[in-house]
């Protein structure tokens, strides 16, 4: 049986990663982002790394309901089906709060939390998610505790993790097999984290090199976390070992959040 994966925010370090990891373990992939260019770049990096992987990209604003149940649909029409979604599709977001305004708020629930579930919901009720599959959500330590000038991320990450916790629970007696999960990494060095560097250096009053030296201090091994290391854990909950858990979050985060 072919083994198929569907991975949202694919362009980003995250994603990136995280679709090299699952075409070395043998899966045929789907690409979806709001770039296509950016998403062609990703997928051929891929290739590069795994030359006899399946990859095949999907433009996609996960925040429009209409245009994620039209890519969903065309899959469905393909008679095509996947065995893990990861929904990595996710901004920053942030400031004092008293200035954020209702457009950041919105766009970043949006991406975050509404696309995670638009991509979801869909992909169940379309019957695209095999036996056994598994949805794996990408949300964060900061979905677990506050993070000061981040309320627009904290908040979408906190629901990303109570919808994943609630469908892991529904789905588990269900007889379909699938597991629902969120991997919440800490601070990961990727293109986002050099622009929440650049924020955070300008509401602190500083450069950046010292917002990231700030930052390194807070967590516990001293360093940022790989993107790749975020792609091992995604790679353990798609495998059958992964079978056993679900409803859960799992930090990969050097010790920044310990529950």
């Amino acid at each position: 049986m072919v083994k198929r994966a569907l991975i949202t925010g694919a362009s980003g370090g995250i994603g990136r990663s995280i679709a090299r990891q699952l075409a070395q373990d043998g899966f045929d992939l789907f690409l979806a982002g709001r770039s296509t260019a950016r998403l062609q770049a990703a997928g051929r990096g891929v290739q590069t790394a795994c030359p006899g992987s399946k990859i095949e990209t999907v433009a996609l604003d996960v925040s429009d309901a209409e245009a994620v149940r039209t890519a969903l649909a065309k899959l469905k029409d393909r008679g095509l089906s996947f065995g893990v979604l990861v929904n990595g599709a996710g901004i920053s977001g942030g400031g004092i709060t008293r200035g954020v305004t209702t457009e950041l708020w919105d766009r970043v629930i949006d991406v975050n939390l509404n696309g995670a579930f638009y991509v979801t919901r869909d992909a169940l009720s379309l019957d695209l998610i095999e036996a056994g599959g598994r949805i794996i959500n990408i949300a964060s330590t900061g979905g677990k505790q506050g993070v000061i000038h981040a309320a627009p991320y904290c908040a979408s990450k906190h629901g990303v993790i109570g919808l994943t916790r609630a469908l892991g629970l529904e789905l588990a007696r269900n007889g379909s097999g699938i597991t629902v999960n969120a991997v919440c990494p800490g601070f990961v060095e990727t293109e986002m984290a050099e622009r929440v560097r650049e924020h955070y250096a300008t509401i602190w009053n500083t450069d950046v090199a010292e917002a990231k030296r700030r930052i390194e201090e807070r967590v516990p091994i001293g360093r940022y976390i790989s993107s790749d290391e975020v792609a091992g854990m995604v790679a353990y909950l798609a495998s059958p070992l992964g079978a056993g858990v679900t409803a859960q979050a799992l930090n990969v985060c050097g010790g920044l959040g310990n529950y």
